[in-house]
């Protein structure tokens, strides 16, 4: 009896499923959306249609509400795809259809006499509905309650344009100088224009207090009526101050001081207040003067590498830059009309030949597209070569050549700016500068003497365009200026690391082509003395064989980075003018582990290996220093170099070494002090007490 019962149970409750199945099946097949009710607060909203989309219209009925008794109103079938402010998309789809509802309407808050802006904070309270009909009859229906608020956040455009200032005479500078937010109200900010009495209760008790929050009057803890017993120190009542508010020292009033400084200020020098001291020519090293007191400039390369277009000429230093500029933002080349003071009281006129550049594509270094006939900018200025001719402290002519040519858009010029200082002989011709050492910014000299032609070089990366090395041209080794430079070279995932080694190696050997490098500007191409070798240190070429199980993409021991070692020193000098030459020169590698990179596709991809060559140049004394003695070796406290308190220099008035003052008069100081010490040691002793007193007696 109780298994039948069970029985009828079990079948009684397999009815019972199968029924709602049924039941579930007959709802999947009427058409719905997915919510149904959506709350708004934002710009767009997504539901899906769910059944089939084809043949069905949707719509969007707005004031959905009867205002009357408040209920829903009964949908009909029949609207527009657009109601109002608001925009209808349907995306169908395989069994759901994606329904898009967008709000329109800008939701910036209103300035003055502005349109299409919200009045009031909350901007939006609709509710409407989204209607999907087949014909006449309704299938499903969508209802979206909007709530949305105004947008507080800045999104117009910022004007470069400079504000107009007032005069600084009693006038308040900055009136909110938390107003920090055009068009918006700014939180905690009560002086805002833009907060609304509304928006103010909600920081009403937080304002921004003092100087930022507008109280451009707060008294000062100087100011003696601020004078208070608590925290207030004993020397308050002598040093305060007495001022009136309006002369506060925060933001808010000043006094008159319009005072504005030029956009570009000139290189002018002091007046010199002494009458009769006349200009009596250049040093090595001084700046060249202009017919109206100013510095010569021409552009040159700052320590940053930046180039600097208002740069003075320094008098016997040659240099050659390069300036990268676009063609949006090209400038033009130097004005040729300014007259250079000789050092003699005279004035120079430049000397200039115009020319056209006669090789246009070492000048481009980076093209954005093909360059438009007819469009070109004419004759712009591609490089300018200065030749300063000088004998002894006055400069005697200037010649300048400028080499022109046309410009297309969307290219970027490499201007070239480049200064020589040529001796004047006495018949006329024109020499080399006589001091043969290296200056800093010449070129360093490179040759190979294992070629026929022993012309070399000596050079390093300037990255071009992408940056990759088959695109990156080559700039020379300057003399006494550190620098890095690399390139990126394309490595695939499949890389034979020998191979990659040695393509990596190339790259970096073909900077150096060259054997010797000249110790001095001058060197002798035949005189060997004249040159010193290139210590090269081949990087390590491990024999490293991948077993089985390693990955690909990985390459141990690949020498990416080439090092250039220059050890220079001052042999001596040439009227004020050190004599710099080349002692030493060394190349050596530094090898990293190279590791393809790549997201999650990998195939048919190219990864980027970053190559780099630095060079350094180390400067060492001409003459080796002084060995320490092993007295100074083992005793360092008494070595007056390296110990802030030096015992050795305890009696250092009385010795040779100080300057200061005749050595007569010290020596006489020194003795009056000592007998005063020996006077004062004998008095302060018992025995000179006990005889005074028994003297008294």
């Amino acid at each position: 009896m109780a298994a039948l019962t069970d029985a009828m149970a079990a079948a009684g409750f397999g009815a019972l499923l199968l029924l709602a199945a049924l039941c579930a099946g007959q709802r999947r097949a009427e058409p719905v959306f997915q919510p149904s009710f959506i709350h708004m607060s934002g710009l767009r909203v997504n539901s899906f249609f769910l059944g089939d989309s084809s043949g069905v219209t949707f719509s969007i009925i707005l004031d959905a509400i009867d205002k009357e008794t408040g209920n829903l109103l009964v949908p009909s079938c029949g609207g527009n795809e657009r109601a109002g402010d608001w925009e209808l998309s349907v995306t169908p789809g395989v069994g759901a259809s994606k329904v898009t509802v967008t709000f329109t309407r800008n939701l910036q808050l209103c300035l003055p006499n502005a349109t299409d802006c919200c009045t009031a904070p909350l901007c939006v309270v609709e509710i409407l509905q989204v209607l999907a009909c087949s014909g006449s009859m309704m299938l499903a229906r969508l209802l979206i309650q909007a709530e949305i608020y105004a947008n507080s956040s800045f999104t117009g455009s910022v004007s470069e344009n400079m504000p107009v200032i007032p005069n600084q005479v009693f006038q308040p500078l900055g009136s909110c100088p938390c107003d920090l937010t055009d068009g918006a109200c700014d939180v905690r900010c009560c002086c805002d224009p833009e907060c609304t009495p509304d928006l103010k209760q909600l920081f009403n008790g937080s304002c921004f207090t003092g100087v930022f929050g507008g109280d451009v009057n707060p008294p000062f803890d100087q100011l003696c009526s601020t004078w208070t017993t608590e925290y207030t120190p004993d020397w308050f009542p002598l040093l305060c101050i007495q001022s009136s508010l309006s002369n506060t020292p925060f933001l808010g009033y000043f006094y008159d001081g319009s005072v504005s400084a030029p956009k570009v200020p000139p290189f002018k020098i002091p007046v010199l207040a002494s009458p009769g001291k006349l200009f009596t020519g250049y040093r090595a090293g001084d700046p060249i003067m202009t017919e109206d007191d100013e510095y010569f400039t021409i552009p040159q390369q700052s320590l940053t590498g930046q180039c600097v277009r208002n740069a003075p000429v320094a008098y016997l230093q040659d240099f050659d830059v390069k300036c990268l500029s676009e063609a949006a933002s090209y400038k033009e080349g130097l004005p040729h009309d300014v007259r250079i003071n000789s050092g003699t009281g005279d004035f120079i006129q430049q000397n200039v030949i115009y020319r056209t550049i006669p090789d246009r594509d070492k000048f481009i270094t980076k093209s954005e597209g093909i360059p438009t006939v007819g469009m070109p900018l004419q004759s712009i200025t591609f490089a300018e070569h200065y030749t300063f001719v000088w004998e002894g402290d006055n400069i005697e002519g200037v010649n300048v050549t400028v080499f022109l040519g046309n410009l297309y858009s969307g290219e970027m010029l490499t201007q070239r700016f480049t200064a020589e200082f040529v001796r004047l002989k006495s018949d006329n011709a024109a020499e080399v500068p006589y001091n043969p050492g290296y200056q800093v910014g010449s070129a360093v000299r490179a040759a190979n003497m294992s070629a026929s032609d022993t012309a070399g070089s000596l050079r390093i990366w300037q990255p071009a365009d992408r940056g990759l090395c088959m695109s990156a041209t080559h700039t020379p080794v300057l003399f006494g200026v550190d620098s890095f430079s690399g390139c990126l070279l394309e490595v695939n995932i499949n890389e034979d690391c020998s191979l990659l080694r040695g393509r990596v190696t190339e790259k970096l050997n073909s900077l150096i082509q060259a054997t010797h490098v000249g110790k001095r500007r001058n060197s002798n191409d035949s005189n060997l003395n004249d040159w010193v070798q290139i210590i090269r240190l081949d990087p390590s070429n491990p024999n490293i064989t991948a077993s089985p199980g390693d990955l690909k993409g990985i390459c141990p021991g690949v020498p990416a980075s080439l090092n250039i070692r220059i050890i220079f020193a001052a042999v001596g000098a040439v009227r004020g003018i050190p004599r710099e030459e080349i002692l030493a020169v060394q190349t050596s590698y530094s090898t990293i582990t190279w590791q393809f990179q790549c997201g999650l596709p990998c195939e048919n991809t190219a990864s980027l290996l970053p190559i780099t060559a630095a060079v350094e140049f180390i400067r060492v004394p001409a003459r080796p220093p002084v060995p320490m003695s092993r007295f100074q070796i083992n005793y360092t406290e008494f070595d007056c170099d390296r110990n802030d308190v030096c015992w050795p220099q305890l009696f250092y008035p009385l010795t040779r070494f100080y300057t200061g003052e005749p050595y007569s008069r010290c020596l006489a100081a020194g003795l009056a002090l000592a007998f005063l010490a020996v006077l004062a040691a004998v008095m302060g002793s018992p025995c000179f007490a006990q005889v005074w007193e028994n003297f008294s007696v």
